[in-house]
């Protein structure tokens, strides 16, 4: 039985999806350590007090939403279909609608 070759990302579309990778890994770090500093440091930089949330509130959703952003940019190169939440810091192997694998073939 013949099984059919997988199909392989251009170089073009491979950068597209790297330069994605790095945007979500970048981020997902600043926003991690944002998170800590604001959980850590609210009450000493007087976003929050005892069970008033204050100005903490505002700023949790100004770090979260771009994650969401993020996500929902990510779009498979070869079929278009949206792959974001398949995907954690880096994008899925291979793109579950279309089968591509999400790698450029590799010359040898």
């Amino acid at each position: 039985m013949n099984t059919p070759s997988p199909h392989y990302l251009t170089a073009e579309q491979d950068q597209q999806v790297r330069r994605w990778e790095r945007w979500n890994r970048r981020y997902f770090i600043f926003a991690f350590v944002a998170l800590v500093i604001l959980l850590v440091f609210s009450s000493q930089l007087g976003l929050s007090s005892g069970q008033d949330w204050g100005a903490l509130g505002p700023l949790l959703v100004l770090l979260i939403v771009p994650i969401i952003v993020l996500q929902l940019r990510l779009r498979c190169p070869a079929c278009d279909h949206r792959i974001g939440w398949q995907a954690k810091l880096q994008a899925p192997d291979q793109c579950r609608h279309c089968g591509t694998v999400l790698r450029a073939r590799q010359s040898r």
